[in-house]
């Protein structure tokens, strides 16, 4: 588990660099998305947002940090290519969310695509050290005003997160992919009283918010 936590903090620095440093075309169209949307160089770096290029570059850049084909498969940082058998980059031309435990460890990344390609946002797969089920975005920098408001605001994307924190809500969290599960709710009852559903208002929103009422103590 420690070797696939290591990978992925290996992996969240080398996107990151990709992201604020490299003068490609695919970073380059990147940063000018971050940008439109009110993210530049300070909420990149805080939020530690990297790009993935691709083309087994980081398979690459792993393996020179010493991680074995198989430590990057169980850390779902890899696939094996049908076509040549060999190992490749899972994400590629994808803005990088790096999802961080409550330690602040990078333990998973969401890939948002750019352009129009599907899907439009790849998650990590389960690993030994990472459920979609389990865990929240945001959840390590959201847990301290959490306790200190007693209040969770949870959203349904990374940027809506990102986009409240940099306003001042500093509780907002996001689920990854998946609708709020009776495990979310067990994690954040742990530092908020108050959970706040703020999902988007269209069809999918609202039966989101229904499944979400179904975990409700409506007792308390």
């Amino acid at each position: 588990k420690e070797r696939i936590v290591q990978a992925h903090e290996q992996a969240a620095e080398f996107y990151h660099l990709q992201l604020m440093r490299s003068k490609e075309t695919g970073p380059a169209q990147a940063r000018a998305y971050l940008g439109k949307r009110g993210f530049g160089t300070g909420p990149s770096k805080s939020w530690g947002l990297g790009y993935a290029p691709g083309r087994s570059a980081l398979v690459t850049y792993l393996n020179s940090k010493g991680f074995t084909r198989d430590e990057i498969l169980q850390a779902n940082l890899g696939v094996v290519s049908k076509r040549s058998g060999r190992l490749a980059d899972r994400f590629f031309d994808r803005i990088m969310f790096p999802i961080r435990d409550l330690q602040g460890r990078c333990i998973a990344f969401g890939g948002r695509v750019l352009g129009t390609g599907e899907p439009k946002y790849l998650n990590t797969g389960d690993t030994p050290v990472f459920n979609k089920s389990n865990n929240l975005f945001g959840i390590d920098k959201a847990k301290g005003a959490m306790v200190s408001d007693s209040v969770a605001v949870v959203v349904e994307g990374y940027t809506d997160v990102i986009a409240l924190h940099e306003a001042g809500v500093r509780y907002a969290v996001a689920t990854l992919g998946t609708a709020l599960t009776a495990q979310h709710v067990k994690l954040l009852s742990r530092f908020a009283k108050t959970i706040v559903y703020l999902f988007d208002g269209d069809a999918a929103g609202q039966r989101a918010a229904m499944r979400a009422s179904e975990f409700i103590d409506w007792s308390s």
